[in-house]
């Protein structure tokens, strides 16, 4: 790579289901409307940016509109970058799951266990950090200097846990709807950063 490449890693705005603290894997449900005007306003205030990648889920796709709206960019859908499957969790909450065993042994795991009947947690994050690598790469290959993921929370999390400097956990880099972080990429290992 032969210059930094800026990243924008930004959370898709809230939908029901985040605010009601469910577990949104899945479940292809809208942001809410008014999360919309708060992503148009956040757009406002980041730098032009030469390629858009988005999960597949129309909470991301919508978010990234709203962002980006009326700019004329560029946008890939990146399937790689969806949301974990929660498996038997999906759209449930806390207090839905108190008392299921199955839950217990995913608590007491610390998170590391894979969901029942959904996807292992070690499996979800190569997939997120090895599509991560394949845009960066291209954005390299094209000349692309600022990128924008509109993607989920795990999926950022994935990724910063692999790659930031300096080095944090996987929970570390929990971030709230509609926030993300600012990156700077000079070698594809290395990806210096500021929450936005």
């Amino acid at each position: 790579m032969s210059r930094a490449i800026k990243c924008y890693l930004i959370r898709h705005g809230a939908t029901k289901g985040n605010q009601e603290g469910r577990y949104v894997g899945k479940t292809d449900e809208p942001v809410l409307e008014s999360e919309l005007e708060r992503l148009r306003m956040l757009g406002k205030s980041l730098l032009p940016v030469d390629h858009i990648y988005v999960s597949p889920y129309l909470r991301c796709r919508q978010s990234a509109e709203a962002l980006f709206s009326g700019l004329g960019c560029s946008t890939e859908i990146i399937s790689d970058f969806r949301e974990m499957d929660f498996g038997e969790f999906e759209y449930h909450n806390y207090q839905e799951l108190n008392g299921d065993p199955n839950y217990q042994v995913f608590i007491d795991s610390g998170g590391t266990t894979a969901f029942p009947g959904g996807e292992e947690p070690g499996e979800f994050k190569e997939r997120c950090c090895r599509a991560f690598l394949t845009c960066v790469s291209q954005a390299d290959e094209y000349g692309w200097q600022r990128l924008l993921f509109v993607v989920h929370g795990g999926t950022i999390m994935a990724i910063m846990e692999a790659f930031a400097v300096p080095q944090r956990s996987y929970f570390d880099f929990q971030v709230e709807n509609g926030c993300g972080y600012e990156a700077s990429i000079g070698k594809i290992r290395c990806l210096e950063w500021r929450k936005l």
